[in-house]
This record gives structure tokens, C-alpha cells and sequence, in this order.
């Protein structure tokens, strides 16, 4: 009897000390649950079950256990009952998770949204296209290369992709969706929506707003050495600023995600550990910090919120698009940018034709080629927010190839060479998609 109450006693310390090791962790985990179910929910129109079996349904996100208020449009998660997190839903911002500061009943501005029906075949009006058939494409080649993305071993979905399209000329020859996913379901894009972002500069810049050559206007850095930092260097992600992006551990990006409440701040404090222009380092918080240097751009929090809509996602009828926002209003700009694959390939159509959509212009050409312009000390895989090719990282796909990507294997992919756009959105398998060859299978098609 005594042995075993030793036991007992040795197996509830363990359990303790295995708890007060990793509380912390739990704050993470239970936020990331709480805001990926009101996200899918609220945003993609999915249900909770489903969220909770696919988007959730990985180690250790799958511990927590979520409540979904569907009328008062909120979602809460606790691991095994503790740190239980709660992200709300924001009309025209979408879910954030909150604190206990936060009040619920405070009124929040709202981007203004227009749109406009456009009697046209897409991706440059609403109507279905043409059937077209191009006489060098062979699509047998583009058909084989969609289905290894969405390959079944044994009828278990191994790829975990739920959407494909590949547009040639601006037409689709290729569209694919798994079971469950539509041409008109939102999807995350994560840090897509960094070149979302990087597109807005680009923007302000064509209008003579600003220029990426100016210092960053941030008053904490100008009695030091930071103070030579420009925009320029936080768009390469080239500043040489501290910071730890690693989502297995409680870091600098999952405390900026899942703890901040204000988003854009969480790397004005970290000291230089590089010097400008030397350091490339990929980090989450340089673009947040660039959505608050964004929002010192414009005379008021309502301007801020309608320009990325008005200048640019609307006006090439991106409707679908929602960036959600932290607790303070900006726009988290290194990872929440939902929209249908269709309108996210509009995107990529938009880099495609260099900034000139269907004659209207909405940057200048020449921002393509500083956005693909390699990144210092990057090896050629980084440009201006946009992932390259020029070091040859995809060694069987053109090197004028270069990407907006995100986690988990959100892609889109425009190849000038091949005037092509190709667009990925999924989840991480079992048998991981092997991007340069679903990719070089689409390309050599091409002839």
C-alpha cells in the first residue's frame, strides 16, 4: 500500500512539473485553436467539426477542445480545461483573439468595401470564360501533375490539397478542388499576405505617397544605430533586428500571434544583431511593423482601413479578400488574408501583366522587378516580401519564377517565362507535395 501511494505521489509530481513546465505553451495552444475555429467559421463559412479534424487536427493543437457561440459569433478552446482563450468575429476585420482588456461592445471602424459586378469573363468581370484550347499546351501533362497533388494511397488523402488553378494567358486550363472546397470558399493564405502587404507600398510609392528608400519612421530607433533602417531593408527583411520566428516553441512570432495586442510593436524593441542590408533574417514581425509604419501613412484609422480595398483588392474584383485586424485595428499583415483561389489567383495575375490590370494601372512595372530583386545574403531566394527562384531552389523550374507563399503549403506561383499562374492551397500530408515537381510538370506542358 505504501509502495503504491509513493507511486502515486512520484506520478501526480511528474504530472505538475510536466504542467507548470509547459502552462505556458498552453496559452499558445489554445489560442491558436480558438482563433483558427472562429476564423473558419466566421470567415470560410466551415463548420466546427470539420475544423476541428483537419485545420486543428494536428499535434498539439488537437489537445485543445473548442465552444463555438454562433450567435454571439465567438469561439473559445481549452486545453484539458485550462488557459482557455477566446477569439471574436469583427464585421469587415474578422476574428481576433482577445485578452481580458478587451471590450466587446466597442465600436470599430470598418474598411469600406465596393463591389461592383463586372459583365465580363473572369478573371476581369464575373462571367464564365470561354472554352479556349491552346494548340501548345499539352494538357495531359497539366491533368497528370494536378492529380499527383491531390494523390489517394490506399483512398487516404496523402497531398492534402484543397485547391489548384492554373491560368495561362489568364485563362484557367486547369481547376481542381477536394472534397468539401468550392471555387467560392475563402482560404487562408497565412503569410501570402505578406505580399499583400508589399503590394500596398508598391501602391503608395506609383502615387508618390512614400518611397521604400526613406528611413523607417519609427521614433523608438532614432537615437540609436537602428535609426539607418528603411524600408527598403524591412521589405527584404534585410534590417538586421532580432527576431525568432519558430512556431514549435513559445517564440517571438507565436507570442506576436497569439499573446499581442498590438501586433505592429512586437519587433520595434529588439536590438540590432546584423547590420542593415547584411542580415536577411525571414520574420513575421518586420511585416506587422510595416503594417503600423502603414498606418502612420494616412490622416485617420478609417483611411488606413479602406485604402488596401479601395487601391487594390477591389479594384481588380479580389471581393472575396478579408484581412483580419488585431485588437487595436491593424491589419495583421505577415499572416490573416482569406480569399477564394480564384480571386488569389487574380493576385498573382496582377503580378503577371506587372502591375497593369486590364488597363488600369495599379502600380508601375518597374515594382515587379524590385520586388524580385534578390534579397542580400538570401542566396536568391528572397526578393521584397515574394519568394524567388534566381538562386534556382526549384532546380527544374525557370529561374524567372517567384512566389507568394504561406504555411502549410499556400502558393501562388507566377512564371513570366511561361506566362503562367499557379495556385496551391492545402494542408501539410503525410507524403508532402514536392513543389518542384507538381510545379516543373506544369511548366514543361508548356511548350
Amino acid at each position: 500500500m505504501k509502495k503504491a501511494l509513493k507511486i502515486l505521489a512520484i506520478i501526480i509530481v511528474v504530472i505538475v512539473i510536466l504542467v507548470a513546465y509547459n502552462y505556458s505553451k498552453l496559452n499558445i495552444i489554445s489560442g491558436y485553436s480558438a482563433k483558427s475555429m472562429s476564423s473558419s467559421v466566421f470567415v470560410a463559412n466551415r463548420a466546427p467539426a470539420f475544423t476541428d479534424s483537419t485545420d486543428n487536427g494536428f499535434s498539439p493543437i488537437n489537445f485543445a477542445r473548442d465552444f463555438v457561440n454562433e450567435q454571439e459569433k465567438f469561439a473559445s478552446a481549452t486545453v484539458y480545461g485550462l488557459m482557455e482563450r477566446t477569439a471574436v468575429y469583427r464585421k469587415g476585420l474578422g476574428s481576433v483573439l482577445i485578452d481580458d482588456d478587451y471590450d466587446i461592445t466597442q465600436e470599430t471602424p470598418i474598411p469600406l468595401r465596393s463591389n461592383v459586378a463586372r459583365m465580363a469573363p473572369y478573371p476581369y468581370g464575373n462571367m464564365k470564360q470561354k472554352d479556349t484550347t491552346f494548340s501548345n499546351i499539352e494538357y495531359a501533362k497539366i491533368d497528370e501533375a494536378v492529380t499527383y497533388a491531390f494523390s489517394k494511397v490506399d483512398g487516404e488523402d496523402v497531398k492534402k490539397t484543397r485547391a489548384v488553378l492554373v491560368l495561362y494567358k489568364d485563362q484557367i486550363i486547369a481547376e481542381r478542388y477536394a472534397d468539401g472546397f468550392t471555387k467560392d470558399s475563402r482560404i487562408l493564405g497565412w503569410s501570402m499576405t505578406k505580399s499583400v502587404l508589399s503590394t500596398v507600398y508598391g501602391i503608395l510609392q506609383y502615387e508618390g505617397k512614400l518611397s521604400v528608400s526613406d528611413k523607417a519612421p519609427i521614433e523608438a530607433w532614432q537615437k540609436d544605430e537602428r535609426k539607418d533602417i528603411t524600408i527598403h531593408n524591412l521589405l527584404q527583411m534585410n534590417s538586421g533586428l532580432e527576431w525568432d520566428e519558430d512556431y514549435s516553441k513559445i517564440s517571438d512570432v507565436t507570442e506576436m500571434l497569439f499573446l499581442a495586442k498590438d501586433m505592429t510593436a512586437s519587433q520595434i524593441d529588439k536590438p540590432l544583431v546584423g547590420k542593415p542590408n547584411e542580415t536577411w533574417n525571414y520574420s513575421s514581425g518586420t511585416s506587422n511593423l510595416l503594417s503600423g509604419i502603414l498606418r502612420k501613412q494616412f490622416n485617420s484609422h478609417q483611411e488606413y482601413l479602406d485604402f488596401p480595398y479601395t487601391n487594390f483588392i477591389d479594384k481588380i474584383g479580389m471581393h472575396s479578400m478579408l484581412i483580419e485586424a488585431d485588437m487595436v485595428g491593424n491589419y495583421v499583415g505577415s499572416s490573416y488574408a482569406w480569399a477564394t483561389p480564384r480571386d488569389w489567383a487574380k493576385f498573382g495575375l496582377l503580378y503577371l501583366h506587372k502591375g497593369n490590370w486590364n488597363g488600369t494601372r495599379i502600380f508601375d512595372e518597374s515594382w515587379v522587378d524590385y520586388i524580385t530583386k534578390p534579397t542580400p545574403t538570401s542566396n536568391g531566394r528572397y526578393g521584397g516580401h515574394f519568394w524567388l527562384n534566381a538562386g534556382g531552389f526549384h532546380p527544374d523550374v525557370p529561374k524567372d519564377m517567384y512566389s507568394a507563399n504561406g504555411y502549410q503549403g499556400q502558393r501562388i506561383y507566377i512564371v513570366p517565362s511561361k506566362d503562367l499562374v499557379v495556385v496551391r492551397f492545402g494542408l501539410v500530408g503525410k507524403d508532402e507535395l514536392d513543389f518542384n515537381k507538381f510545379l516543373s510538370e506544369i511548366c514543361n506542358a508548356v511548350k
